[in-house]
C-alpha cells in the first residue's frame, strides 16, 4: 500500500471511513468486524470514526466501540493503526444532526471517546463541524488544550473553509495536522481547501470520496469520464475516483466508507492505480454539481 503522512505518523494512502457501519441501514456486527479486518488485511492503517456515528440516542460512540472491538479481535499487529475520531457533532436519535462546539463539551467528549477506544491518548482528534452558536476560536481553543494536556496526540478539523484552516492552525500554534472535508467527483467545492492544505503540508482527508459513483457501479450523468477510464483500465469507477483524488496532491488521503469487506477491498486497489496526465485532466475538467451532506 502506498503511504502518506498525517503529522508525524505514516499511514496508508487510503483510509477506512466507519460511519456506514453504525448509522441507519447498518449491517450486523459480524459483517462490520469482517469489513474492518479486511481493511487491515489490505494494509489500511487509518480508520476514521466519530462519537456521532450512531443511530439511536442511547448509543453515542457506537462506531468507536465497534472499531475498538475489531482491533482487539484482529489476529495481527495493530500498533501501527491510527484511529481518528471527532467531536462536536451530535445525533439526537431522530435522524437529524446537531452541533455542540462549547469548549466544556468538547473536553468531556474527547475523554469519553478515549475511554471507548481504550486508549490513553487519542491518535487524531478532529473538531467535527463549526457550531454557529460558539465562536470558532473558542472551540479550537478546547482542541488546543486537549493537545497540550496529552488527551490527544494530534489535532485536526473537519468541514472547514480556508479562513478556518488558517485560524485553527494559528490557535494550535502550527500544530494542525489534518482537514477533513467533503470532496468527490460530485462535490468539488472544497478544492480550494485541498489546495490550501497542500501548500501548508497539512493532510486533506476527503469524506464521502465516492460521491457521484454508486457501489452498484452506476455513474452520475455528469461523471461519464470516470466510467470511460474505468472501462479502459479494467477497474471499477470507484477505484478511478479514488486514484484521481490521490493524484491531486500528495497530502490527500481519501477515507471511503464501507460496510462490507468487498467494498474496502476494491477501494484500496486505487492506491496502485497510476493515472496518466491526460486522464487526470479529463477527470478534473468534468462538470460537478455541488451539494452538501452531513457527516
Amino acid at each position: 500500500m502506498q503511504q502518506r503522512t498525517i503529522g508525524d505518523v505514516t499511514v496508508s494512502a487510503l483510509g477506512l471511513g466507519g460511519m456506514p457501519m453504525s448509522i441507519e441501514g447498518r449491517p450486523d456486527e459480524d459483517r462490520s468486524i469482517a469489513t474492518i479486518h479486511a481493511a487491515l488485511d489490505a494494509g489500511v492503517t487509518l480508520i476514521d470514526t466519530a462519537d456521532a456515528y450512531h443511530r439511536d440516542a442511547n448509543e453515542v460512540g457506537h462506531n468507536e466501540e465497534l472499531i475498538a472491538r475489531a482491533l482487539r479481535s484482529y489476529g495481527g499487529d495493530t500498533s501501527g493503526v491510527l484511529v481518528a475520531t471527532k467531536g462536536g457533532h451530535l445525533r439526537p436519535g431522530d435522524g437529524s444532526w446537531t452541533k455542540n462546539g462549547r469548549p466544556e463539551y468538547l473536553r468531556e467528549a474527547a475523554k469519553a471517546s478515549a475511554a471507548r477506544l481504550g486508549v490513553e491518548a487519542i491518535g487524531l482528534y478532529q473538531f467535527h463541524r463549526p457550531d454557529p452558536e460558539v465562536p470558532y476560536a473558542e472551540s479550537i481553543g478546547a482542541i488546543r488544550d486537549l493537545l497540550d494536556e496529552g488527551v490527544i496526540r494530534m489535532a485536526g478539523i473537519s468541514n472547514a473553509d480556508v479562513a478556518q484552516i488558517d485560524e485553527a492552525n494559528d490557535i494550535l500554534g502550527g500544530r494542525l495536522v489534518s482537514v477533513q472535508n467533503q470532496f468527490s467527483p460530485a462535490f468539488r467545492s472544497s478544492l480550494g481547501e485541498l489546495q490550501h492544505c497542500a501548500d501548508l503540508g497539512i493532510a486533506f482527508l476527503p469524506w464521502s470520496p465516492l460521491g457521484g459513483i454508486s457501489r452498484a457501479g452506476a455513474v452520475g450523468e455528469n461523471h461519464g469520464a470516470f466510467q470511460r477510464v474505468a472501462d479502459a483500465r479494467g477497474v471499477s469507477p470507484q477505484q478511478v475516483a479514488l486514484a484521481w483524488e490521490l493524484a491531486l496532491a500528495p497530502v490527500v488521503i481519501p477515507i471511503p466508507g464501507a460496510s462490507r469487506p468487498a467494498s474496502i477491498q476494491d477501494s484500496v486497489r486505487a492506491a496502485d492505480l497510476e493515472l496518466t496526465a491526460d486522464e487526470i485532466a479529463a477527470l478534473s475538467d468534468e462538470a460537478a454539481p455541488v451539494g452538501e451532506a452531513a457527516q
